[in-house]
Formats: C-alpha cells, structure tokens, sequence
C-alpha cells in the first residue's frame, strides 16, 4: 500500500486539462477521485477511461461558482466514501481576453466567480470536512498571474491575486487543525487555454510557441507531490514550476 492508497480527492474543473491529467495521476496512485466539472459528456468518458484501468472514480455536474453545486460535491464525497482527503482547486477560465477599455462587466465578473469565488467555495465546504477528519490537503491551482500584471489578462490577474491571498488566508485559519494549503503556479501548461491565450495576440504570452509549455501531466505530477507529506512546509504559500529546484523536488527533470 502507498501512501495514497484509500485516499479520497475532489478534481473541479476535472473535464480536460489538468484537472484530467490530475485525475488520471491520482487514480494510478489508487486514489479515489470524484470529477467534478459542467460537462457531463466528459466527466462521464474520464470516469470510464479510469474504470477500465482498474481506478475508482466517481463524477458530479457542477459549476464551481455555484456554493451550491460545491457544498454537494463535498457532500456527494463524504455520503459515498465518508471521507475527503484531497481538494484540488482547479477549475479556472481565462476568456475573455480584453483589454479593460473593451471588457464586459458581466463577462469579467463571470471570470471572477469561477476563478475565486469558485476556490472559495471549494475551500469554505471543504476544509471543514478535513479538519473535523483529523486533515487533508487543498491545492489551489495559481498562476505567476498572482503577481504579475499583463495586458488584457485583469480579471485573470485579479483573481489569480485574489486565490493566492485565500490559499495564506486559509493557511492561518486551518493549518493548526492539519489541513494543509498550497497553492501550485504550473507556469503555461498545453491545455485548451493555450489556445484562447495565442489567438488574443494581446500580450508576450500569446507569442510563445508551443515548445515553451509544460504537459498538463507534468503538472498533474507536481499536484501529486504536494498532496504528500514532503511538501507540507509549502503550506499558506505558491509552489512555482519555473524553479528548476522545484521541479527537481516534484522529479519533472533529475537533480
């Protein structure tokens, strides 16, 4: 038995990118993994995709900036398993990408919800499980956003920002009752997002070639990692990949 084995993670965003590649790393960890994300479609090919290769894994309908739609998730972990170890915030959305001259107040507040009010949900419902468990581990997927000012990127920046201060905010409030918080700045990772981010053509990110950018499954490695005891020191801060320390630590490249 691993270190993992028994173990019980909730994935939002967990229908592509990193959510998947976290998903699929977690079940070959024997971890039990509820997807949570707003594509049932997808959710539904991941979960069988993890069945077949012998994995546990379970999948909900949610939207992230819906506490209603977390506060189940959560619940829907606990009635099932009667537990939850690992939260990983990953859902986030990027588009769209304007300049604040041109941006829509309803579209830029809809990135808002999503990106941190969907990482406080997910904390405000689950932290209370975990400490009451005896622990647990949140992981907060952050970006050099958090403090880093681009063109056309405010309401990414703005809520990278504001998920950094919840990830030390949570740090403090939890961190005496075991449950660990770390935030994960993956850098640019080959997901979807990419895709959006070139086509703006805004700032410098949209010009970096594809080479430039991590596999989500390294990323989804580096999630792994901080989910162990190893990265416990790492709690109330962001975890970046640019480091080569850190990704000698996570084992992305050889020390």
């Amino acid at each position: 038995m691993n270190e993992f084995s028994e173990k019980v993670a909730l994935i939002t965003g967990a229908s592509r990118g990193i959510g998947e590649a976290t998903a699929y790393e977690f079940s070959r960890q024997e971890i039990t993994v509820l997807l949570a994300a707003r594509s049932a479609d997808r959710l539904a090919t991941i979960k069988e995709v993890i069945r077949s290769r012998g994995g546990r894994a379970e999948s909900i309908v949610c939207d992230v900036s819906s506490s209603k739609d977390v506060k189940q998730a959560v619940l829907l972990a606990t009635e099932r398993y009667g537990r939850l170890d690992i939260l990983v915030n990953n859902a986030g959305v990027i588009e769209p990408i304007n300049r604040l001259e041109d941006s829509e107040p309803d579209d830029w507040s809809r990135a808002i919800d999503i990106n941190l009010k969907g990482v406080y949900n997910g904390i405000r419902y689950a932290a209370p499980v975990m400490a009451e468990q005896g622990g647990g581990t949140i992981i907060n997927i952050s970006s050099g956003a958090a403090t880093s000012a681009l063109e056309g990127w405010s309401h990414y920046c703005a809520s990278k920002a504001g998920v950094l201060s919840l990830t030390r905010c949570a740090d403090k409030e939890f961190r005496e009752k075991d449950v660990t918080v770390i935030g994960l700045s993956p850098g640019t990772v080959a997901t979807d997002m990419q895709t959006a981010i070139r086509r703006s053509g805004i700032n410098p990110v949209s010009s970096l070639t594809p080479d430039r950018h991590i596999p989500a499954a390294s990323a989804a490695q580096a999630v792994l990692w901080l989910c162990s005891p190893a990265a416990r020191h790492l709690a109330g801060d962001d975890f970046s990949l640019k480091s080569d320390d850190n990704r000698v630590l996570v084992g992305l490249v050889s020390g």
